[in-house]
């Protein structure tokens, strides 16, 4: 894997992957787009919410909505590493399995998520989920 950054101005940096994907990051405390630590949050969120749409789809479950609301603690004293991320997953679907919605969320961050597992070396990685009640009047 591959990428490339680039400064733009001030502390405003283009990022480009090797699949030719750009995104903005803006080091000033996410004045003008996501702070790189942002980007890191948002990596772990993503990585993880695809290994819990994938395992309950594989598990025959009727997901219809899946959220990742991520909470941090920093060091107070430079430089200011996480020391923990909390990920609560929000999923709504049709008849889902608790049981399964457990699994697949503890798997992801034990098991699958590349990114959870490498920032657990040094982070401290906790999860929780709830169902949440499909909209059905949108149906």
């Amino acid at each position: 894997m591959q990428a490339e950054v680039t400064w733009v101005d001030g502390l405003k940096f283009i990022g480009q992957s090797a699949s030719g994907h750009s995104i903005v990051m803006d080091g000033s405390g996410g004045k003008t787009a996501p702070s790189p630590m942002e980007m890191v949050l948002m990596a772990a969120g993503s990585c993880s919410s695809v290994d819990v749409v994938d395992g309950l789809k594989s598990a025959g479950q009727r997901v219809t909505d899946c959220r990742a609301k991520l909470t941090t603690e920093r060091r107070d004293t430079a430089p200011r590493l996480f020391t923990q991320i909390h990920i609560h997953f929000q999923v709504s679907g049709e008849a889902l399995d608790p049981a399964i919605v457990s699994k697949v969320t503890t798997d992801s961050l034990e098991k699958y998520c590349s990114v959870c597992l490498m920032l657990g070396q040094g982070v401290e990685m906790r999860h929780s989920w709830e169902i949440i009640a499909a909209d059905t009047d949108n149906c």
